[in-house]
């Protein structure tokens, strides 16, 4: 409690006094400035919206790649396991900006990536994947993988094999045990994995700055340049707070769909 008190609370109060302030730096003065929240708004909707939709298919993603790879190293891993989670987690091992700087490279306009692609006709002659949103979503979903993978392999782990064999004594093929056993007893692991991935992916700028162009820029990036560069600091503060809102929002719908109550039975 005394930790987030003073790493959390603290400085989510300052923030919040900040978001109602007036002026021009270094001289700002608490107003109660409410029109800061709606003036962010509407200056940064496309933001906001782009931010929502590049994380929310960055999290598709991931969960479409992760789910399969996660489930073959519980049932499948034997003793080799522990080397295929370390496979996962080894580009953590290199700092967040370098593997997208990685990233750039891979899917530079004369990189294989571009080059296959264009071989198969997927692109033109002139088409590229850098500068566009493909590779923000790419470099997004690359760079958070791991924390879709870890969740979802920690309860398809904990799955117990008993139940599987006895959905099969009772005459159900693969696809319904999968789908009433398996599926039902990892959704605490879904649950986190778009949780940790979903929401720091939501207020990235790296990526987008990177790998994308000004037209691709996320509210992350808008945030990034009020504190830092426009040193307007009452505008980055409420775009903050109206981040924080949607993302709440947001998990609180996608919770209810997937139903706690479903949550905590499977986790039992």
């Amino acid at each position: 409690m005394a930790w987030l008190l003073l790493f959390f609370v603290v400085p989510m109060v300052y923030l919040a006094k900040m978001s109602l302030e007036q002026g021009f730096f270094p001289l700002f003065t608490f107003s109660w400035a409410w029109s800061n929240f709606s003036d962010a708004v509407s200056a940064y909707r496309p933001q906001f919206v782009r931010s929502i939709e590049y994380a929310g298919i960055a999290t598709a993603v991931a969960l479409a790649i992760s789910y399969p790879l996660a489930y073959w190293i519980a049932f499948r891993g034997g003793r080799w396991k522990n080397l295929f989670l370390l496979l996962v987690i080894a580009p953590f091992f290199v700092t967040y900006l370098i593997r997208t700087l990685a990233w750039e490279t891979i899917l530079s306009d004369n990189g294989v990536v571009v080059g296959l692609l264009r071989d198969v006709h997927i692109l033109g002659a002139d088409g590229r994947l850098l500068a566009t949103s493909a590779a923000v979503i790419a470099g997004i979903t690359y760079n958070f993988l791991p924390f879709m993978v870890l969740p979802l392999y920690v309860s398809l782990e904990q799955v117990d094999p008993r139940l599987i064999e006895a959905a099969s004594d009772l005459y159900a093929n693969r696809v319904v045990s999968f789908a009433r056993v398996t599926l039902p007893l990892s959704l605490p692991g879904v649950f986190a994995g778009v949780l940790l991935t979903f929401i720091p992916a939501a207020g990235d700028f790296i990526n987008a700055q990177l790998l994308g162009t000004p037209r691709q820029y996320m509210i992350g990036n808008v945030i990034q340049s009020q504190f830092l560069s426009l040193r307007n600091y009452p505008t980055a503060a409420a775009l903050s707070f109206v981040l924080m809102g949607s993302i709440l929002v947001l998990v609180m719908i996608f919770a209810r769909s997937l139903g706690t109550d479903r949550l905590t039975g499977a986790g039992a």
